[in-house]
């Protein structure tokens, strides 16, 4: 039976309700385009799991505090900035379906809108003396910048190794999910040691999360973004990488420069996809994320039972088992 995010969300659904309405609050200001603009990006907001995962592991390591909304909040306005910039540095017109602030109002002012969003983030944090989440979501954005920019470089030449790789994916994905469970930890009042397991939990989650997604790349599962995306843009993810590491000189700089110079094509694309599949890339990769999924669940078994670590890890089999 699948899960469905609203059973998850049962224990903490009326702090769901309430953090929409703080949030909505800490995005207000008086200046019309961007008032109009925030309107637009609370609107088309996705599935929420970042909120959902800051407020179960509060409540999986204590109680749910005021903080923890501010901390929710804090999460979201810095990675909606970060989401914004990343849609105009890939000149991206799209998001999740909706038009992007970029392809709406234009470069100049989703730099601008992005911008706003860190400073509001950094004043609800300094307003209310949160500086225990700054410095644990500080780092996360930190570590998402320096991840995206390993990857340009690395890209540039395709010679990733699986380590750069995990080291990548680290940084970019996995950070922000450890920053959630993190923050939801350190603001139910916990001791230092359990916030670092829970980010340790988190990143774990991130991990797995981000090579669910780099499979969808290979046409595993029908729906999810279009086959072939990665190849085009030139990424290296791990199903690729395990069959580049497997494979002879000759095949290996075969597919290297099908990569550099004809990913434009449907038709060399598809073969990229086929070399991986026969060469075992995707049970690997399947295999990896496998692994850090149960590494994350060890760690669970550390926290006492309750109806909060019940739905956390109810919210981590659903980002492994979904299909978009």
């Amino acid at each position: 039976m699948s899960l469905k995010l609203e059973d998850i969300k049962k224990p903490i659904a009326k702090e769901m309700e309430d953090f929409e309405q703080k949030f909505r609050a800490s995005m207000k200001t008086k200046v019309l385009l961007l008032d109009k603009i925030m309107g637009y990006i609370v609107k088309r907001k996705g599935k929420q799991m970042r909120p959902m995962f800051v407020f179960l592991s509060a409540g999986t390591c204590g109680t749910i505090a005021e903080s923890t909304f501010r901390g929710a909040s804090l999460i979201e306005l810095l990675h909606t900035a970060t989401l914004v910039h990343d849609d105009v540095v890939d000149e991206a017109n799209y998001r999740r379906g909706f038009f992007s602030v970029n392809a709406l109002w234009k470069n100049k002012v989703a730099v601008l809108v992005g911008d706003f969003l860190l400073s509001r983030g950094m004043m609800l944090a300094l307003e209310n003396k949160d500086f225990n989440l700054l410095a644990i979501v500080n780092d996360a954005v930190r570590e998402m910048s320096e991840g995206e920019l390993l990857q340009i470089e690395k890209s540039r030449r395709l010679d990733i190794t699986e380590d750069v790789y995990y080291e990548i994916i680290r940084q970019k994905t996995a950070s922000l999910i450890a920053a959630c469970c993190g923050v939801g930890a350190s603001s139910s009042g916990t001791d230092e040691a359990t916030i670092a397991k829970m980010r340790l939990f988190g990143e774990k989650i991130g991990m797995a999360f981000q090579l669910k997604d780099d499979l969808f790349d290979y046409g595993e599962l029908e729906i999810g973004k279009p086959v072939g995306i990665d190849i085009k843009e030139k990424k290296m993810t791990l199903p690729l990488i395990y069959a580049l590491s497997k494979s002879g000189w000759l095949e290996k700089r075969r597919i290297i420069s099908i990569i550099k110079n004809e990913s434009d094509k449907p038709k060399r694309v598809k073969e990229v996809i086929a070399y991986v599949k026969r060469s075992g890339g995707i049970e690997y990769a399947i295999g990896k994320m496998q692994q850090y999924h149960q590494e994350a669940l060890a760690i669970m078994k550390e926290f006492p039972e309750s109806e909060y670590k019940r739905s956390l890890l109810q919210l981590v089999q659903f980002t492994i088992d979904r299909t978009n």
